[in-house]
């Protein structure tokens, strides 16, 4: 049987998020040879890849306040100065999965993503249904949406993931950034943390004070958030085994994981 997997690449891995528009070639292109060579190991494994949008759509969105809200004509400038970022970096990471000969489709959320207050209610299924019926591994990515209550504002990929999963029912999330999971410091300011090898929402409580925001800017939230939207996630979706957690900086890490889901590595979270 087929095993729908949700992938995320980080901002924060695939960029440098403290210097704008600034893409780490050689991770990005070493991680797409990793999932081109899951998918060789694993012909049954169908993805659906989302990335962060780091250094590039992060930053004019900090600038201009998008998250919160859109309203004057500056603010609707950002809107799309933000977008159009986020599309750059999406066509780069695309172009390195196709060079990894891994068939990608790009998905791009604003063209139908629309928020209330900041929730994403509304994102279309049928393009990433198709792609992965018919062997392709659709591609989205943190990006902009419409708002009825604040006009514009952000969708993280954390937050589509989370929209689509009840939809789609993957059997896995996993989410590859800088750090080898959840730790017990935050890494910013303590570098002897601990990875947290589980976390339910029994457990997150006594984590909260150690997790810290995200290197650069980020945004949507750093990784409290993303913890706590993958809490979420888990507990909504029937069938999802849980969302792990890894680091992308360890060479054949990834690729471990795509054709195992018991590797032991980085955090899972796991509805309790």
């Amino acid at each position: 049987m087929s095993e729908l997997v949700f992938l995320k690449l980080g901002g924060s891995l695939i960029t440098d998020k403290t210097q704008p528009q600034t893409v780490r070639t050689d991770v990005l292109h070493r991680l797409a040879h990793e999932i081109a060579s899951a998918r060789l190991a694993r012909p049954d494994l169908k993805l659906l890849l989302g990335h962060g949008s780091g250094s590039f759509g992060h930053v004019s969105a900090s600038r201009y306040g998008t998250r919160e809200g859109v309203r004057t004509t500056e603010q609707w400038r950002g809107y799309a100065e933000t977008g159009r970022f986020a599309a750059e970096l999406n066509r780069l990471v695309v172009d390195a999965l196709w060079d990894a000969g891994i068939p990608a489709l790009r998905v791009q959320p604003s063209a139908s993503a629309l928020c209330h207050d900041g929730e994403l209610r509304t994102l279309a299924e049928r393009p990433l249904v198709d792609g992965l019926e018919h062997g392709l591994v659709p591609v989205v990515h943190g990006d902009i949406s419409l708002d009825e209550v604040r006009g514009g504002t952000i969708v993280s990929t954390e937050e589509i993931f989370t929209y689509l999963a009840p939809r789609l029912r993957p059997a896995r999330v996993i989410l590859v950034g800088e750090v080898e999971g959840v730790l017990t410091e935050d890494p910013a300011t303590n570098a002897k943390g601990e990875v947290v090898r589980r976390i339910t929402r029994f457990s997150l409580s006594e984590l909260v004070p150690a997790l810290g925001g995200s290197r650069g800017i980020d945004v949507t939230g750093g990784m409290i958030t993303k913890v706590r939207q993958m809490l979420d996630l888990v507990e909504s979706t029937p069938g999802l085994r849980g969302v792990h957690i890894v680091s992308g900086l360890m060479p054949g890490l990834l690729s471990s994981v795509l054709e195992d889901p018991d590797v032991i590595a980085g955090t899972r979270i796991v509805a309790a």
